[in-house]
Order: structure tokens, then sequence, then C-alpha cells
């Protein structure tokens, strides 16, 4: 909430780095329609090695590990499960569903903050519960030390604490004070320094940061995992994180260290994206399915070229040999043929 009081206070300049990452940001969602568009099936690989990705490196962060081999079967398998961690794992995996699911459509609210943390503490102890205790960051040092690194909102102001931090979130977005996207990263250190649960603050703070981006229409989330990217980039995280919390109470710090870095790791997450896209092969028979559904999605005559236009990649021989296909078995009609040979579903006029 400091950060977003800051904001409507009246808005430092966005530093050049941020300035450009934003830029950059803005081209990278503007193609993110075409890719996704161009290529369905390989994001479905995709999609899965993201998920699996980000259940393991949000929990991982924070200490949480399973065995290698039953990472697949935690994340798209119903095992019985064997201990603390893969309760943990799984229950962070049902999050991520619920936000790929839900989308734009899950609105950001007490309710849902609380629902995310219910699920990834694997609805056990204070699981959606906002904490009722104090709260300080702990460090511990190389030589096995410890030292206060931050302390946390008190715990009777919480809930005031966490209902302005939605408010202002509000605000910011509908008289912006500031780019939308530094805006969640903003929210994303308010959030953190509130620290508003005992335990799972990092792993909500990072099913937060997707939900916003889908709502603000930045949608690489599903395809390339956010949380796997701060894990690699973790020591600068903590870094920038310490940075920008320096005198948060008084409203008095430079959010910009860590607003800079998150906006750097979905630069990389949409460079990756792009990169995978070329890499990924399509499952065997994928263009057949692209051709499938184009056609099957027409409501009215068409032409190879329309199909073509819909299918971009797809070869004219392939669009040809599917109508055939589909014209032997009574699906498809053509009617008229030649250089300008027109098709029609056979159910289009019923």
């Amino acid at each position: 909430m400091m950060t977003l009081r800051q904001f409507a206070r009246r808005p430092r300049d966005i530093p050049a780095a941020a300035a450009w990452y934003l830029a950059d940001l803005g081209e990278a969602r503007g193609k993110q329609e075409l890719c996704t568009k161009q290529s369905p099936q390989k994001l479905r690989v995709l999609r899965e090695h993201a998920l699996v990705e980000s259940a393991v490196s949000s929990n991982r962060i924070e200490g949480v590990e399973v065995a290698q081999d039953r990472i697949r079967t935690l994340v798209f398998g119903k095992p019985l499960l064997r201990d603390r961690a893969e309760e943990e794992v799984r229950g962070y995996r049902d999050a991520l569903k619920l936000v790929h699911e839900e989308g734009s459509g899950l609105p950001l609210n007490v309710d849902t903050l609380l629902g995310l943390h219910r699920l990834v503490r694997g609805e056990i102890g204070d699981a959606g519960r906002f904490r009722d205790k104090g709260c300080d960051i702990i460090e511990t040092l190389p030589g096995g030390g410890q030292r206060v690194r931050f302390r946390a909102v008190e715990a009777p102001e919480v809930p005031t604490a966490v209902r302005e931090l939605l408010e202002g979130w509000q605000s910011c977005l509908d008289e912006r004070w500031v780019h939308p996207l530094a805006a969640l990263a903003a929210f994303n250190l308010d959030f953190l320094c509130i620290h508003p649960f005992r335990d799972g603050n990092g792993r909500v703070s990072r099913l937060l940061l997707l939900l916003q981006c889908y709502h603000l229409g930045f949608e690489v989330g599903r395809y390339i995992s956010l949380e796997r990217l701060i894990e690699e980039n973790k020591d600068r995280y903590y870094e920038t994180l310490e940075l920008s919390s320096q005198r948060w109470h008084q409203g008095k710090h430079d959010p910009w260290p860590y607003i800079g870095h998150l906006l750097y790791i979905l630069k990389t997450a949409y460079r990756e994206f792009e990169g995978r896209l070329g890499q990924v092969k399509a499952p065997r028979g994928a263009k057949t399915e692209l051709v499938m559904a184009a056609i099957e999605g027409s409501t009215g005559p068409f032409s190879v070229g329309d199909i073509q236009r819909q299918c971009p990649g797809v070869s004219i021989d392939l669009i040809r040999r599917v109508l055939k296909q589909l014209r032997s078995a009574g699906r498809v009609r053509c009617l008229r043929l030649g250089a300008n040979a027109e098709w029609e579903r056979t159910d289009a006029r019923k």
C-alpha cells in the first residue's frame, strides 16, 4: 500500500531501464495474439511444461522439494500423497489451475486472496486466514547467524492494509497514476511488505503476479513459468526486494529496483516464449487437426485460401487432402470447381 500511496501523491520519473522494459512488453503483448493463433498445438506442450515448472519452482524457492520422479504424477495425476511437501506442491498446482482457468474473470479481492492461500497451504492449519501474530522477515547469514531484514505490518493492521492495497490497485488502474505493469509490480512489493500470512506469502505473491498479468492482457505465464524465472534469478530477486523495502513503512522507499526486476522477468518470459515456440515440434497430426477445426468453425462457403489464412504454416496440399477426406465422408461438398473453388459443410444450411 505504501508504494501505491507514493504513486497516488506524485509518481517519480520512471527510470530509463524500466521505461525500456515497458515499451518492449507493450510490443510483446501485441505479438501475443498472433503467436497463440499460429500454433495452438505447440502451445499445449508449452502449457504442460510451464505448469510443472511453476508448481515445482515456486515451492522450491521456499525450501519445499519433492522427488524428481514424482513431479509429473503430482501435477497431472491423482496419487496418494506421501508427505507435507507433496501436499504443498499439489496445492500450488490446484491454485495455478484456478488462475489459469479463470484468468481475467477471477476477481482480485480478499476472498480470492484467502482462497489462493488456502490452496497453496494444502487447506490445513491456518490456511486461508491472515496471521494473528507479529512477523519479522529473518535472513540467515552465510556464517549461520541471523538478522532481521524487515519488520512486517503488525498483525491487527493486516486486514486494513490488505483492503487498502486492493483499493489502491483499482484506483491506480482507473486514474492511471503510473503504467499498469509498474502498478502490478508495486502491488507485489506492497503485498510482500504487508506479509499478511504466517507462511505462504511468497507463493501467493507469485500467483497474484500471474493473475494480475491476465487482468492486464499479458498471458505469457500460461506458456513460460514466471516462477522458474524468478527462481533462476533468486539472488537478484531478494536483493531488489530488500533494496525496495528499506523505509517502506515511512513511505520513503525506492520501489524501482524491485519493479524493474519484475519487468525484467516478464520481458525474459516473452523472449523465451518466442524462442520456444520456434523450437517445439507440434504433435503428430496437429496440422490436420488445425485444418479440421477451421473447417468445422466455418459458417458459410469458404475457399482453400480462407482456410490457409486461419492456419498459418499449413500447406495448400494438406488442406486439399483434408477436404477430399471430408467430402468422401459426406461432411463437406464442393460448390464450385476451378481456381476459385468454394466449399461448404454439409450441415451448414440446417
